[in-house]
């Protein structure tokens, strides 16, 4: 059976570590938006906005961020 061919990742994964110790991990970061002289500094504005979204929808407000690194 033939493989399928490999397809480039769009997304970068981001590990969150939250201000009241909770983390949550692998979060999707486009990957375009990535790199150049902020490095990955763009990642912690998407993942805020994903946040507000979250926070939108279930009614619960979220801890703010502490730190954001990529997963291993």
């Amino acid at each position: 059976m033939a493989r399928k061919p490999g397809t480039k990742s769009e997304y970068v994964l981001f590990d969150v570590i939250y201000d009241d110790g909770s983390q949550r991990s692998n979060r999707r970061v486009p990957k375009d938006i990535l790199g150049g002289l902020d490095g990955d500094e763009p990642a912690r504005a998407v993942i805020e906005a994903q946040d507000r979204e979250i926070a939108e929808r279930s009614g619960r407000p979220m801890a703010a961020i502490k730190a954001v690194r990529r997963s291993s």
